[in-house]
Parts: C-alpha cells; sequence; structure tokens
C-alpha cells in the first residue's frame, strides 16, 4: 500500500514495444490517465525466485510413507520414481525437485480501486506478482 508519493526519481530500465488501439507518436510520455474508467486489468510480472528446492516445498509431498514405517533418515525424500527393468526409465515430467519460482505469472481481473494521476499511480486489489521494486505489465 502507498500511503506517499514517491520521492526517488523514476529510473527507466527497460524499453518495452506497446500496441494501443488510439494513436501515439513516438517518444510520447503514457501516463495512467489512460485507465481512467476501467474497472479491471491483468498484472503480468515475474514471481520471486525461490532457487533449488525440493519436493516437499516444491510440490507439496508427504515425505516417504508421512515418516511412518520405520523411514527414520528419508523424510522429506520423493520415494519412488520409476520402475524396475521395464520400462527402465523415469517418465518425463516427473514432480522431482528443482528451480522454484521465477516464471511470468499473469493475474486476471484485478479491480481497479483508484487512478492518481498528480502521482502517476494506479492502486488495485490483489496480489501483484513480484518482489517490490520490481517491474509489472498492466494491461485492459
Amino acid at each position: 500500500m502507498v500511503t506517499q508519493p514517491c520521492s526517488w526519481p523514476l529510473v527507466r530500465r527497460k524499453k518495452r514495444t506497446f500496441k494501443f488501439d488510439e494513436e501515439h507518436n513516438l517518444g510520447d510520455t503514457i501516463t495512467v490517465e489512460l485507465f481512467n474508467g476501467t474497472e479491471f486489468v491483468d498484472v503480468v510480472g515475474t514471481s520471486k525466485g525461490k532457487g533449488f528446492q525440493g519436493v516437499v516445498k516444491r510440490h507439496g509431498f508427504g515425505g516417504v510413507g508421512q515418516s511412518t514405517h520405520g523411514q527414520d533418515d528419508r523424510l522429506r525424500k520423493p520415494g519412488s520414481i520409476g520402475a524396475c527393468s521395464y520400462p527402465a526409465k523415469v517418465f518425463k515430467g516427473m514432480r522431482m525437485g528443482g528451480q522454484m519460482g521465477g516464471d511470468r505469472v499473469t493475474t486476471q481481473n484485478l479491480r481497479v480501486l483508484k487512478v492518481i494521476p498528480e502521482h502517476n499511480l494506479i492502486l488495485v486489489k490483489g496480489s501483484v506478482a513480484g518482489c517490490n521494486g520490481s517491474t509489472v505489465l498492466i494491461e485492459k
């Protein structure tokens, strides 16, 4: 929630090409007045990266047997991942540990609460993917 206008200078770190319904010339400044009268928007952002995670955190596994049957040293392991001699491979798409987060996430139909053109702010209700200060794309 923003309680006061931003005091730091706006740094343009990314350049992007957009298509508009109305006519704009090269070098025109686009402000949040574009969203006046808009009730819902879609917000696209990059989710927070969480690094390499195991199957319990990444896919919600409960561990081997939910820590029963004497499994004292493998509580957070995935368990069996494939068959024996046939087909003698691990199928693609098997849920295993790996990189988590850092994906492009679109949150649809967020309600526009307020558009403040004096400070070039738009307030939306709902969750927006990404860390604080990250760049997001707002679509009508």
